[in-house]
């Protein structure tokens, strides 16, 4: 063996060196952790005789245990409460009093919480409460330890909000005479400040104008800036207690003298009690006394009192609404000026302070000045109330366009979530703000796009209607950036990671069949829905796409596009290749039955659903077998008599031949499930009655939709005659929207527990076995007047080359059955016999 060369020598000597190096690193990691370890005499101090119940456990481990011991045993003392409230009251709490005058932080902070919960689980009566658990309480209030006084005091805040007044009066406020002296602790001081606003609440008028306020003027002229802070915060709730007469006696004053103080945290809380007790005062008060404070307030808020900004722009709206009424027109808009300019604060170069010198803002001030333009943002709606809607155009429009494009994220969110309550307050001058909607639905955060879809049905239906109180036509067909910045916003949603809101974005896109003509919908929506359905990788995405699919092809107007959707729907989904576009055939059918008549869902999806029974994988089969008792729900005898027994053959076929041991104990639960169905029959039943009239409502809803179509097709055809054929025709069929209402109005009066739809017309002579699509009046985001909406813009609907293929073909390559062979054709001569009929009328 030839012996290795000196650099090898060299590499494993180095090496050996390394590893003694680390292992020696390691020791020494490896010594804190063995001086950690317990010794056995430290175990044997923490042993405790198994043979102990738990009150004398408790008592050994307060009495002899380590602190970590204790501090369990106090955490645990709501449920010894519980368990033995005498035993625990009378060995285990004289242990913990005697412990907690030398525990430490934690221990306190245990016992404040676990005396609290006593309080809430009402363990024992507030006589036995206020006499065990109430000194030990007071006594530990004034720890050196802020904390711990701070979550003392919560406790007690509570507790005196059970107590009897006699009570409070000998155990609480008494003493707090000597706590709030000058010559107490600062911590006392504070603490005496949060007890006199708690009491406020609970004494009558005269003994807080003797015993209280006396104490409330002397904290609010303490040495201390942060006492009188504190009591002047505490000047609301004493207001609230003592009424409006010493309310104008004694706070108000006071809150003067402290809106001068020198602490610039004493002239904030000044500043914000009187916003909050602004309704308390008179026109008097307000116009002499808070009004002069309040523009000494805007003034110094640029030149000498920054600190007070933001806190002045949060309450500006509540501050120039509650003093509308003594504003003088100068006043008004110098209030309006004010607010516009903190709106732009920080996007200009000049900070105010000096004209000509250009000051580099620091990153502190940037933030400050963000909060309050999202400040401003928040109190947009305020501000609109205070110019009057009329006057927004004039007098706020660049305002808002300004936020809206504000270059923060804070401040456009805030925009976003408060865009419905602009609108609602534009009314019918809400088509004002729609290049702003189209903004911010292009926005480049999703932050902004998800706070601004939570109401855009709502908003959305308010610009389609002009307005809550106005019956204009929709203004939505003059924003032609609408449909381009929905599709945009879907698309950014569905490239995000945050497929939540992409799942909410598609929810709410189901209120567009209200907004927007089928057309749009089908060329632009529909298809990207079933898009999204094949090949998105989350399922509650693909299930909202599902659903709003079903609501689009539901409000669709022609019978070829549907016809079309419905072919794709079967083919794609229903026979694709992959067996998760199979499972959401089934999702997509559920909803079908949902929305649709039964007779709709027999006529075209019936069978499809029924093919996938031979379907190879069993997830299918399984998810099927879940289905099928909604299945059977949806036949009628004897009509569907040849279904119902195409239905039972394929479960026959499941029971024999299914070999996978999951899906056939579901065939087997699913087959006496369905044993215990009863079938409804053609004629109504009392039994099934409510589900009956409501199946019925969408089937006319469906037959409404067919003719609907027709009379398009009449104006169509007679659109090069004459216009005043066109408007004769369009004057049939308000008349028919009309009669609709009537129809509807008279249904609802006789059955007032079921939910019908609204505007539709009076079509008994329609087929109860419709071949149209339906739809329910339960679909999220769009309203009661959501279908007839339609009946107007029918005639706006631009006509395509499709319009006159509408009628289905007999020999389509859609999978249907054959129920409503004789009923389509008879629908059919009916829908001719009509026409002919208005003809004549004409």
């Amino acid at each position: 063996n030839c012996p290795p060369p000196p650099s090898a020598a060299l590499g494993g000597q180095n090496n050996l060196f390394g590893y003694i190096e680390d292992l020696q690193e390691l020791t020494i990691i490896e010594r804190p952790v063995r001086r950690s370890l317990k010794t056995p005499e430290e175990i044997e101090r923490l042993t405790v005789d198994e043979e102990l119940n738990d009150i004398e456990r408790a008592v050994y481990l307060l009495s002899s245990g380590q602190d970590i011991q204790g501090t369990s045993v106090v955490a645990n003392l709501p449920v010894l409460m519980q368990q033995n409230p005498a035993e625990t009251l009378r060995r285990v709490l004289p242990k913990i009093r005697e412990v907690l005058h030398v525990a430490g932080v934690e221990m306190q902070l245990t016992a404040a919480v676990a005396f609290l919960t006593i309080l809430q689980e009402e363990s024992v009566s507030i006589h036995t409460y206020s006499h065990s658990f109430l000194h030990i309480i007071l006594q530990n209030l004034e720890h050196r330890d802020a904390g711990v006084s701070n979550a003392w005091l919560e406790t007690l805040l509570a507790v005196i909000e059970v107590l009897p007044k006699e009570t409070i009066r000998h155990e609480i406020l008494n003493p707090l005479v000597s706590k709030a002296q000058l010559s107490q602790t600062l911590q006392s001081r504070l603490v005496s400040c949060k007890i006199l606003g708690k009491l406020a609440n609970k004494f009558e008028t005269h003994i807080i104008k003797r015993e209280i306020l006396p104490l409330v003027k002397s904290l609010c002229q303490d040495v201390e800036y942060e006492v009188r802070s504190c009591m002047c915060r505490q000047l609301e709730h004493i207001a609230q207690g003592i009424g409006t007469e010493l309310t104008k006696n004694v706070v108000l004053p006071e809150l003067v003298e402290l809106a001068r103080d020198e602490g610039s945290s004493v002239r904030l809380a000044a500043f914000e009690t009187l916003v909050n007790l602004l309704e308390m005062f008179d026109a008097d008060d307000r116009s002499q006394t808070v009004l002069p404070l309040v523009k000494s307030f805007c003034e110094k808020s640029f030149k000498v009192d920054e600190s007070i900004l933001v806190s002045l722009s949060f309450h500006l709206g509540k501050l120039c609404n509650g003093l509308y009424g003594i504003f003088t027109p100068e006043q008004h808009l110098r209030f309006l000026e004010f607010y516009k300019k903190l709106c732009t604060l920080g996007l200009q170069q000049e900070n105010g302070h000096n004209d000509n010198q250009i000051q580099l803002q620091t990153l502190e001030q940037e933030k400050k000045y963000i909060l309050v333009r999202k400040n401003c943002a928040y109190n947009f709606p305020a501000m609109i109330v205070f110019v009057d809607p009329k006057n927004f155009h004039l007098e706020l429009y660049s305002t808002f366009f300004c936020l809206c494009h504000d270059p923060e994220v804070p401040v456009r969110y805030t925009m976003a979530i408060g865009l419905y309550e602009v609108a609602k307050l534009l009314d019918s001058g809400v088509y004002v703000i729609h290049k702003e909607l189209v903004t911010l639905l292009q926005d480049d955060s999703l932050e902004v796009l998800d706070a601004l879809i939570s109401h855009l049905p709502e908003i959305l239906e308010l610009m389609s209607t002009g307005g809550e109180n106005s019956g204009s036509e929709s203004k939505l067909l003059t924003v032609p950036d609408l449909i381009p910045a929905l599709t945009t916003a879907e698309q950014r949603a569905a490239t995000s990671l945050k497929w939540r809101t992409h799942e909410k974005l598609l929810q709410k896109y189901a209120c567009l069949p209200h907004i927007i003509s089928s057309d749009q919908i089908y060329y632009r929506f529909l298809h990207r829905m079933l898009t999204i359905i094949m090949t998105n990788n989350v399922l509650p995405v693909q299930k909202a796409a599902a659903r709003t699919l079903c609501v689009y092809l539901r409000y669709n107007r022609k019978q070829q596009q549907r016809h079309e959707v419905i072919q794709k729907l079967i083919e794609q989904l229903g026979q694709g290749k992959s067996y998760w576009n199979r499972l959401r055939f089934l999702d997509t059918c559920e909803f079908i039955m949902e929305l649709f008549s039964k007779s709709f869902f027999c006529k075209y999806f019936f069978l499809p659903v029924l093919e996938l029974t031979h379907d190879p994988v069993a997830n299918v089969r399984m998810k099927l077998c879940y289905l099928l008792p909604k299945v059977k729900s949806t036949l009628k005898v004897p009509t569907d008599k040849h279904l119902l027994q195409q239905l039972e053959l394929c479960i026959r076929k499941l029971l024999c031949q299914e070999k996978d041991k999951d899906v056939l104990t579901i065939v087997k639960r699913t087959v006496l499930e369905l044993d215990r169905m009863e079938i409804s029959v053609d004629a109504f039943q009392k039994r099934f009655f409510e589900n009956d009239l409501l199946d019925q409502e969408k089937e006319r809803e469906e037959q409404l939709l067919l003719e609907m179509e027709q009379l398009e097709k009449e104006k169509q055809q007679n659109e090069g005659r004459s216009t005043s054929m066109s408007d004769k025709i369009f004057e049939k069929k308000r008349k028919f929207c009309k009669e609709g209402k009537k129809s509807k109005l008279v249904r609802s009066q006789s059955f007032s527990t079921q939910a019908l739809h609204p505007k539709y017309g009076n079509i008994d002579k329609c087929s109860n076995k419709s071949s149209a699509t339906g739809y329910t009046s339960s679909i999220p985001g769009v309203g009661k007047g959501s279908m007839l909406p339609f009946s107007d813009d029918s005639f706006r609907t631009r006509s395509t080359n499709i319009s006159g293929n509408a009628v289905f073909s007999s020999s389509a390559p859609i999978a249907t059955s054959s129920r409503n062979t004789a009923n389509s054709v008879d629908q059919k001569n009916n829908g001719t016999k009509d026409s002919h009929s208005r003809k004549m009328s004409l």
